[in-house]
């Protein structure tokens, strides 16, 4: 039946059509009031005029005209609102309509996605991560500790080695400090520059030299 009363209008056709209707109808009622304004101010100037040439006949037909005029400036605004509200109110319809269509097109886009979100595969799949995750960290930490086993022995030996160093570095102190404290005899001046020799008093230390030498021996032993 389209062929003989033409295609079907849409809402959103009809919306815009009446909008323009409307606009029009406003524009047409703003022109009528503006000339019945100037039509006013005309009949006042007569109403002066006459009222100078003293013609009262005149003046008072001049005057219901403009009561009349008036009456109908009023009117005009008045039906000027009444188009405006209507035209508020198509236009919020427009709105309201767009905003319904949008979430029209947001719902059929999430049951699309809630149709293909599977919740019991997504569960399998964030179980599965989690297992693969802890057998990483397991493996992670065992290659650490094969790791550190391999490189292990190198490295407790250097340190042996630097603890032993730096033992021996202060007993090496310690005996030099002691024997820098012996006493030297009596009436006994070293050169400047020379080497101290031990006077007979001091002969009794060599008991205290041997027992730093064997703790020594220990210690290079351990």
């Amino acid at each position: 039946m389209e062929f003989l009363f033409g295609k079907r209008k849409t809402p959103e056709q009809l919306m815009r059509e009446n909008q323009r209707t409307l606009n029009k109808a406003m524009r047409d009622l703003d022109r009528e009031r503006a000339r019945m304004e100037q039509q006013e101010k005309k009949t006042i100037m007569d109403i002066k005029k006459m009222a100078k040439d003293n013609q009262m006949d005149a003046v008072k037909v001049l005057a219901k005209d403009l009561v009349r005029t008036r009456r109908y400036i009023k009117k005009f605004m008045m039906m000027r609102a009444n188009i405006q509200a209507v035209s508020l109110k198509i236009t919020g319809l427009k709105s309201t309509n767009a905003m319904a269509q949008a979430m029209k097109g947001v719902a059929k886009a999430m049951g699309q996605m809630n149709k293909q979100m599977n919740l019991p595969q997504i569960q399998k799949i964030m179980q599965e991560f989690e297992k693969q995750s802890e057998i990483m960290d397991m493996k992670e930490e065992m290659m650490n500790d094969v790791m550190d086993d391999a490189m292990g022995d190198d490295n407790d030996e250097e340190e042996t080695d630097l603890i032993v160093s730096k033992v021996l570095d202060e007993l090496g102190l310690q005996i030099a400090d002691q024997v820098g404290a012996l006493p030297i005899g009596q009436g006994t001046v070293a050169p400047a520059g020379a080497a101290v020799k031990k006077p007979a008093a001091a002969v009794g230390g060599s008991d205290l030299d041997a027992d730093l030498e064997a703790r020594l021996e220990n210690l290079r032993r351990e």
